[in-house]
């Protein structure tokens, strides 16, 4: 039998996660994809979240567990290590592997049979839609899973942190002038060809938020140049010519698995030289082609421009409601910039990461005739 949970938010989300898995399991399954996991069940879900809260408070010489948990067989996994014993799954064992798991990528592979949850080894590649649950700092935990398109960061389902529980709406891209980029992290379907499945802004925003540091992404149309009205001259660091190391690997044609995975490492490379530049004091600037046009640049009003005075805030979370505010409220110094370019810049967007892991995207709503702040942060951890 599994063990009852104690932590409350695990009971409260575990029916939620087991119709999320049903739902794109069997929605993988119509596409063709093949050596899915089995579809998690609640009680499963629910002890495991229990058991790796609890280890999230813990301590192992000073060091709180960062740990990662795949729920799925052994023989689902790609290259596993596997223990000669398994282990149950407890707070103590889960504190105890936990320094050998820390680096990304590397996962705790927990299985369950006659209703008993055990780790049995680890691995470093998944099956897609295979639930992956991480602790991200001490009672924080994010449940999330492999696309279906197999590349790229994973889909959120849903963030708990202590009492508090977001489970994210995947309704939110049926609002109006959703951008790409949020119906890329809701784990929209994509098109089949690697390049074509990849959205650069996806990983830009998580690049951004690796840094730490915070920083503004500014993203303008490739044939305009009005955009630089809104910016203080002289630039301070203008790119001449422009840098295409993103935009080239987009064009290029992957005929082979080989090639596909060189391809990726090659563009995780592209778009974290890009992202890095975000870290420096000043909005970075790439235009819809992802070629990088200058970076520590100052963003002010455009000369015949207004203040903006009101923008509509929402988060892709199950019963948020979206909030109409004034810019000052909406952040600091680097939202309201942001918010004041878009509100000029109309056919630009904006993506501003703050050093405590807030992330909003903003972009000029026709719809709705105001400047639109997407708070993402729950799709990025």
């Amino acid at each position: 039998m599994f063990s009852e949970a104690t932590y409350q938010a695990a009971i409260a989300v575990a029916d939620t996660i087991e119709t999320h898995f049903a739902h794109h399991l069997a929605t993988a399954r119509m596409r063709g994809v093949t050596e899915l996991t089995p579809e998690p069940k609640a009680k499963a879900i629910e002890s495991i979240i229990d058991a790796t809260f609890w280890a999230s408070l813990q301590r192992e010489e000073g060091h709180s567990p960062n740990i990662s948990l795949a729920l799925l067989p052994p023989d689902l996994a790609g290259d596993p290590l596997i223990f000669e014993r398994r282990l149950s799954l407890t707070p103590y064992n889960l504190t105890k592997l936990a320094p050998a798991v820390k680096r990304p990528g590397v996962h705790l592979g927990v299985w369950y049979d006659d209703d008993h949850l055990y780790v049995w080894g680890t691995t470093t590649v998944l099956p897609r839609v295979c639930l992956v649950l991480e602790v991200i700092e001490p009672g924080l935990l994010v449940i999330k899973h492999r696309r279906i398109d197999g590349f790229g960061k994973f889909v959120n389902i849903a963030v708990l942190k202590g009492d508090q529980v977001k489970v994210v709406d995947e309704q939110s891209s049926s609002l109006s002038d959703c951008p790409a980029l949020l119906n890329s992290l809701l784990g929209m379907p994509l098109p089949s060809f690697l390049s074509d499945s990849v959205n650069v802004l996806v990983e830009l925003a998580t690049s951004m938020r690796e840094h730490g540091r915070g920083g503004i992404l500014l993203i303008v149309p490739t044939e305009s140049k009005t955009w630089s009205d809104s910016i203080v001259h002289p630039i301070s660091y203008p790119i001449v010519p422009a840098f295409t190391g993103i935009k080239d690997l987009m064009s290029v044609d992957i005929d082979s698995k080989k090639n596909q995975l060189l391809w990726q490492e090659s563009l995780r490379r592209m778009v974290d030289i890009v992202g890095g530049f975000t870290a420096v004091d000043g909005a970075t600037v790439i235009n819809q082609d992802h070629e990088l046009l200058a970076f520590g640049a100052k963003i002010t009003r455009s000369e015949d421009g207004r203040s903006i005075e009101q923008l509509i805030t929402t988060e892709p979370v199950v019963g948020a409601s979206p909030v109409i505010i004034h810019p000052s409220q909406n952040g600091g110094t680097r939202h309201l910039s942001a918010a004041q370019f878009v509100y000029d810049q109309r056919d630009s967007m904006a993506m501003v990461a703050s050093q405590d892991g807030r992330f909003t995207i903003f972009a000029w709503s026709p719809v709705l005739e105001m400047v639109h702040a997407h708070r993402i942060d729950v799709l990025l951890l």
